[in-house]
């Protein structure tokens, strides 16, 4: 995505009804990349929403492939004129966190745990800026398990004492995850092949 063009047809987003959760005086996405993030931009754009965009992703490998996906998301970020906010690539302290779970199948424990770090401090960001809720892109990819990215989401909400709600929109629904792949064609997004850590590079083969 060397230029980001927006397509002819952006923001004829096919779920044509968004709710907002009560209360909600905004919300924070944190997002993996730009394929996943299509859809749901799209979407929010079209309801006149104006979401602020967290990368946090200290999972990916290598640096070379974190900065690529960080890129691209950014400029479809800055597109849309969404405010999007990198986090630290703190790589040591994911490294530490999944000691001993190098050998789990994805969307095993290893997940859990890498879901739960990375929504935490999306939460975390979301209570110092004031922002009610949030909520993340990782549950539109077929490499994710939806529910345990939920499971993931009110843990991060849990430790930050409720101070930023986990909204637990599926967004696969309506017509997203149809539209999540054209758009990846129609942008001409860089779109890798596996999740993103290096454990899940070498176990992408495996999944069905």
């Amino acid at each position: 995505m060397d230029n980001c063009i927006l397509p002819l047809n952006f923001g004829n987003t096919p779920k044509k009804q968004l709710t907002l959760p009560d209360n909600c005086n905004g919300v924070v996405i944190h997002c993996c990349c730009a394929p996943c993030a299509g859809a749901m931009f799209e979407c929010f754009k079209a309801h006149n929403l104006n979401p602020v965009i967290f990368f946090y992703n200290p999972n990916i490998h290598p640096q070379k492939e974190y900065e690529i996906r960080r890129d691209e998301l950014i400029k479809l970020s800055t597109k849309l004129g969404f405010e999007v906010v990198v986090g630290d690539y703190d790589t040591r302290t994911w490294f530490e966190l999944t000691k001993g779970l190098e050998h789990e199948p994805e969307r095993g424990a290893r997940c859990s745990v890498c879901f739960t770090h990375r929504l935490t401090a999306t939460a975390l960001f979301a209570k110092q800026r004031g922002i009610s809720h949030f909520t993340s892109t990782l549950a539109t990819s077929r490499w994710k398990n939806k529910d345990q990215v939920n499971a993931a989401g009110f843990k991060a909400q849990q430790s930050v004492n409720n101070e930023a709600l986990y909204w637990a929109e599926d967004w696969r629904k309506g017509g997203l995850v149809t539209r999540r792949y054209e758009l990846v064609k129609e942008f001409n997004f860089y779109n890798q092949q596996y999740c993103g850590c290096v454990y899940s590079q070498q176990n992408t083969a495996h999944i069905k």
